[in-house]
């Protein structure tokens, strides 16, 4: 019997756990509402996985990692876009820019994060396809499925939690007027700093969210963390917030105080 269904009835957790026991060779694809991802699998084992629109190429990938810095991709880009990946990670060996197994773990990682971002997927389409296998360009691994789905299963009940503390991405932000309120005193991520940057009763958090390029589940994450800390409070959207923000609004009108926050944001990032 094929394998096909919704996500209503047959969650990511069950579809893992059915293609790990039945050691399935084919590629998963699962429709949600606004992206399509492709998982594909050997003998029951992770090989590879993309979403639609992204670039999972090896040097994307190597990239977003920071094993690649900017001049290096884009020259990539501009001299090798036509080398397949297998040839480039060979190259990239030769050359003691990297070695086989920085360069599989980073695929690792990537292709991990991409099935951890189905777990919260809870509307959508699915099939599985026998017949469809990774790219002959793409370079697969071969990854247990037992810890994903372990880690799979922790997230789904973080991401029912943050659910019910935050159902919709469709409300604004504000600073708290409570007394001892000071970001000053708070040791942010630069993640939680990039969406501080944006807190405004004209922002909605899924504005947050596309602005500083975070998922439903980080940017859920973060928002959660500030609200448990007292800094910020959920508050009626501004009627003239139509579109994603183009322009950083800070949490203060005091120049020095924007100044000093953006040292600090700029001194995090360097300690990185």
């Amino acid at each position: 019997m094929a394998l096909r269904g919704n996500l209503r009835d047959f969650t990511i957790t069950q579809l893992l756990n059915l293609i790990n026991l039945a050691h399935k060779t084919g590629a998963l694809i699962v429709e949600g509402p606004n992206q399509t991802a492709r998982v594909a699998f050997r003998d029951g084992k992770l090989a590879y996985a993309q979403v639609d629109h992204e670039d999972s190429s090896l040097a994307a990938v190597l990239h977003k990692a920071k094993k690649l810095n900017s001049g290096q991709y884009r020259s990539i880009q501009q001299r090798a876009a036509h080398i397949p990946d297998k040839e480039l990670g060979l190259l990239l060996i030769n050359a003691g820019y990297l070695s086989q197994d920085e360069i599989l773990v980073n695929l690792q990682q990537h292709y991990t994060e991409i099935v951890q971002r189905l777990f919260t997927w809870v509307e959508g389409f699915f099939h599985f396809d026998i017949d469809s296998l990774p790219p002959d360009e793409r370079i697969c691994v071969r990854m247990d499925l037992e810890n994903l789905i372990i880690q799979g299963s922790r997230q789904m009940r973080e991401w029912e939690q943050l659910q019910d503390e935050i159902p919709s991405l469709d409300m604004s932000l504000k600073f708290a007027d409570r007394p001892g309120a000071n970001l000053h005193n708070v040791n942010l991520s630069v993640e939680e700093w990039r969406v501080v940057s944006y807190i405004n009763p004209r922002n909605t958090i899924r504005q947050i969210a596309s602005a500083t390029k975070l998922n439903d589940l980080e940017i859920r994450r973060i928002v959660y963390g500030l609200l448990q800390a007292g800094l910020i409070e959920i508050t009626r959207l501004e009627s003239v917030a139509t579109q994603a923000p183009n322009v950083r609004v800070f949490p203060t009108e005091d120049k020095e105080e924007q100044k000093s926050l953006i040292n600090r944001l700029i001194n995090r990032i360097r300690s990185l």
